[in-house]
C-alpha cells in the first residue's frame, strides 16, 4: 500500500513540474499575399506537420489578394510577417516605410502575361491598346506588367488594366481580355481548365527578381529576431519537406488548401513550386538567401522607370543575419 501511495505521489510530483516546465507557444501571424491555396502547402501543412509548434511557435495566416494588400495587414498589426514581393517591397520603402526583407522565400521570377495566339501578343511592345487582367491592384501581378511594359517605353495608360481576382484565367478564356498578367502556376492550372493555343512573356527573361520575400517593420526585426530565427527555421524545414516530399504535399493540400480537391494538380503545381524555391544562391548558401545585386538592380529598375521617386539602398533593407 505504501509502495503504491509512493508510485502515485511521485506521478503527481512529475506532472506537476511537467506542466510547470511547459513552454507556452510563441503566436506568429503571417499576412499571405494570397487565399490558401495549394501553391503554399508547406505553411498549411502545420496541423499535420508540426514544424513551427517544434520550433515553439503557433502559427496563423491572414490570408490577402496581392503582396501589397500583405504589407498593409502586417502594417496595421494584424500580422507578424508579410508574404510579399520585391515589387510590393520597393513601393512601400518609396512611401516611407521602414521595412526589412529577412528570407527569400522564392528567388526565381515566375510571374508571366498570357494572351491566345489569335491576339498576336508575343511581346511587351503588343500590350500596346490591350485589355490585360491582374490578380489586383496591390498585387505581383500588376507590377510585374509595369515592368514589362516600361521595359518598352509603355506604362499602363497605354493599356486598359482590368481586376480579375485570383481566377484571373477565366476572363481570358471567355474573351473579356486579351492577355492576363499570371504566374506560372496560374497557368497551370488554366491549361487544366483548357486553355490551349497561347503565348507567354516571361517577366524573369526581363528581369528575374525573386517572386516572394518574407518582411517584416524594422521594429521588428530589431526587436524580435530570436522568435523570426525560430520562425525561419521553421519555415526553411516546411519548405525542405514539401521539395523532399511532393506527393505528400499533395496529399496534405487536399485538405488543407481551398483549390487541392485534385491531388495530381496539386502535385504539378507544388513542384513548379519548389522549382522556384532554388536558385544557384540557395544551392550555395542554402534556402531562404538572397542575391544582394539582384535585389538592388529590381530597386534601381523600378526607380529608373519612374516606378519609385527615390532611389533605395538595399544593403540597409535585405538582412541575411536570421537566415538559418
Amino acid at each position: 500500500m505504501r509502495a503504491e501511495w509512493m508510485a502515485v505521489a511521485l506521478m503527481t510530483v512529475a506532472s506537476s513540474f511537467g506542466s510547470a516546465h511547459a513552454q507556452p507557444l510563441d503566436k506568429v501571424t503571417v499576412a499571405g499575399w494570397s487565399q490558401p491555396i495549394s501553391e503554399i502547402t508547406n505553411l498549411l501543412a502545420e496541423p499535420d506537420k508540426g514544424f513551427f509548434k517544434a520550433k515553439g511557435i503557433d502559427l496563423g495566416y491572414v490570408p490577402g489578394t496581392g503582396g501589397g494588400s500583405a504589407i498593409q495587414t502586417m502594417l496595421t498589426g494584424q500580422a507578424d510577417i508579410a508574404f510579399t514581393d520585391p515589387a510590393a517591397l520597393y513601393l512601400a520603402l518609396d512611401k516611407g516605410e521602414k521595412l526589412v526583407a529577412i528570407y527569400n522565400i522564392y528567388p526565381q521570377n515566375v510571374f508571366n502575361v498570357v494572351a491566345p495566339k489569335a491576339k498576336g501578343i508575343k511581346g511587351p511592345a503588343d500590350l500596346k491598346g490591350k485589355r490585360i487582367g491582374v490578380y489586383s491592384l496591390s498585387s505581383g501581378t500588376r507590377q510585374n506588367l509595369q515592368v514589362l511594359l516600361n521595359q518598352v517605353g509603355l506604362t499602363e495608360k497605354d493599356a486598359t488594366i482590368e481586376v480579375t481576382g485570383l481566377l484571373n484565367f477565366a476572363p481570358l478564356i471567355q474573351g473579356q481580355v486579351d492577355a492576363t498578367a499570371a504566374t506560372d502556376t496560374g497557368l497551370l492550372v488554366a491549361k487544366s481548365k483548357g486553355l490551349a493555343d497561347f503565348d507567354v512573356i516571361e517577366v524573369k527573361n526581363h528581369l528575374n527578381l525573386p517572386s516572394d520575400i518574407f518582411v517584416v517593420t524594422q521594429a521588428t526585426y530589431e526587436a524580435k529576431k530570436p522568435l523570426l530565427k525560430r520562425f525561419l527555421e521553421a519555415y526553411r524545414d516546411s519548405a525542405a519537406w514539401m521539395i523532399a516530399k511532393p506527393e505528400e504535399a499533395a496529399k496534405v493540400a487536399v485538405t488543407r488548401a481551398i483549390n487541392g480537391r485534385d491531388e495530381a494538380l496539386n502535385l504539378e503545381i507544388i513542384k513548379l513550386r519548389n522549382i522556384s524555391t532554388v536558385s544557384p544562391t540557395t544551392a550555395a548558401k542554402g534556402l531562404g538567401h538572397f542575391d544582394p545585386e539582384l535585389m538592388q538592380k529590381g530597386a534601381d529598375t523600378f526607380h529608373r522607370l519612374g516606378l519609385i521617386g527615390k532611389p533605395i539602398d538595399i544593403g540597409q533593407v535585405v538582412k541575411s543575419d536570421l537566415i538559418p
